[in-house]
């Protein structure tokens, strides 16, 4: 099962997001950044999704601090492909960041590229 940690202002709706999708390989949990980087860190989760009012800054400040930033992306306010999803997964990427205006189309996009990953 893969393990996506969600946090920053809109974790809850994030979490909700994805669990209505109703993808049984995903193990959907809210999260702080700190407690997200530390699990991140030593394989105890897979994936972070963060949000905040524009999607770079308060999302993945710590997790680009602990992490860096070679595991991680921000969207933004931008809303990305499902290939371009597809290719920062296959990059390596573990933590995305997102704005909170974007939760109703990037988390359902980014839910199902990576179960599609398996």
């Amino acid at each position: 099962m893969t393990k996506i940690l969600t946090g920053g202002v809109g974790k809850v709706e994030v979490t909700r997001a994805i669990g209505a999708l109703g993808i049984d390989a995903l193990d959907i949990v809210p999260s702080s950044d700190m407690d997200a980087a530390m699990k991140l860190r030593v394989g105890q989760a897979d994936y972070y999704l963060g949000t905040c009012h524009t999607g770079a800054g308060a999302s993945l400040g710590v997790l680009v601090g602990l992490m860096g930033s070679a595991a991680c992306h921000t969207f933004g306010r931008g809303v990305p492909t499902e290939d371009e999803v597809t290719t920062l997964l296959a990059d390596g990427k573990k933590v995305f960041g997102f704005s909170m205006d974007q939760i109703d189309t990037i988390a359902p996009l980014m839910a199902r590229a990576i179960a599609a990953r398996g």
